[in-house]
């Protein structure tokens, strides 16, 4: 049963689905993980801290800082292709993790730049910036591909955003150390270009579009696999409030206020109810029912995925409402799982980065 039509039936039964969804949010990512056939697998957990081989057109170990001062303070190298930087973030008031793939040409073809990816991971989960490449394909899937993919990390529930903390401090800031640091950190040092894509799983996939229509002129597309898209839907926020408990952030009105006291913070946030922005951007979004499907181990039924169809319905409408040209991919059953979201990275891919290579 959908959400819509449980909406539909009345609050008592939209309040059992809260339940269920807030029952399943620790493992809501991890449901159903599996190891794509044929991909190389988790990354190690020990790697190495040196320097490869070869030469990074002369930026290795005299790298140039963001404009506020974010630097990198450490590097770690998983085979030629992946990096993982931490770097020391104003915005965070932290060390924050960023991996990168870098594209294969990256090595030989050191006076150009390259396209960028951002992949965003979801909540509630360990592996958050490691996330992509452990759950999925995409280190084998890309290795062909003229594309620079980035992964950063979005702490548990970092919720792309800035952080209010009731007006008393802006910190931890991710939107500006995703769209900004990190950013800047990989045009200044590793060659990224500025034609970019983004795309994201669950919150992350709330965190694509988010970025999308606050930074219009950033994203050339964008694209949410089971995305929260409309954060003031019926208890949408209850939802939010309850990612940010379970992860340890009690005081939940530190991330946008309360949603009827800050009801502009919550809108200024919101993907649906700033669909105008996004026209220009080529747009995917996608979601299942919740029930198991193909790709599932065994039969369950996945409330979180549910209410992810729920407001990608909403925001979709809402651009449809404004003549704005959407891709959509409501594929009927399926969890709130990875290799739902393999799938749709793959099923995405060149409507993601047909501008880019131009």
């Amino acid at each position: 049963m959908s959400i819509r039509r449980t909406v539909r039936g009345g609050g008592r039964l939209l309040a059992v689905l809260l339940v269920l969804v807030l029952a399943q949010l620790p493992a809501a990512t991890r449901a159903g993980v599996a190891v794509p056939s044929g991909d190389a697998g988790p990354d190690p957990e020990l790697f190495s801290a040196e320097p490869p081989l070869w030469s990074e057109s002369g930026h290795f170990g005299g790298d140039e800082p963001a404009d506020n001062g974010a630097r990198i303070v450490s590097r770690r190298w998983l085979g030629e292709r992946t990096l993982d930087l931490a770097i020391q973030s104003p915005s965070l008031a932290d060390v924050g993790m960023v991996r990168v793939l870098l594209p294969r040409g990256w090595r030989s073809q050191k006076s150009r730049d390259w396209p960028v990816l951002y992949l965003l991971h979801g909540c509630c989960e360990p592996a958050d910036y490691r996330s992509w490449t452990e759950f999925t394909d995409v280190r084998r899937f890309t290795a062909d591909k003229p594309v620079m993919v980035v992964m950063p990390s979005d702490g548990a529930a970092g919720m792309y955003s800035q952080w209010r903390n009731f007006g008393l401090a802006t910190v931890p800031d991710w939107e500006t150390f995703h769209l900004t640091e990190v950013r800047q950190i990989l045009e200044r040092n590793y060659r990224a270009g500025t034609r970019r894509a983004v795309a994201g799983i669950s919150i992350g996939g709330f965190g694509a579009m988010h970025y999308a229509f606050r930074h219009p002129d950033m994203f050339r597309a964008a694209a949410s696999y089971s995305g929260m898209l409309h954060t003031t839907g019926p208890l949408v926020p209850e939802i939010i409030k309850g990612i940010l408990i379970r992860e340890g952030y009690y005081d939940w009105q530190a991330l946008w206020g309360d949603e009827r006291v800050s009801r502009e913070l919550w809108r200024s946030h919101n993907p649906y109810s700033n669909v105008g922005a996004l026209r220009g951007t080529e747009l995917y979004v996608s979601a299942g029912n919740g029930v198991s499907g193909p790709l599932d181990p065994g039969p369950k039924f996945d409330a979180l995925e549910s209410a992810s169809l729920y407001t990608s319905k909403f925001f979709v409408r809402a651009l449809r409402e404004e003549g704005i040209p959407v891709t959509t991919h409501f594929y009927g059953r399926g969890t709130h799982s990875w290799p739902y979201w393999q799938r749709e990275l793959h099923r995405s891919w060149s409507m993601l980065t047909q501008d880019l290579y131009r």
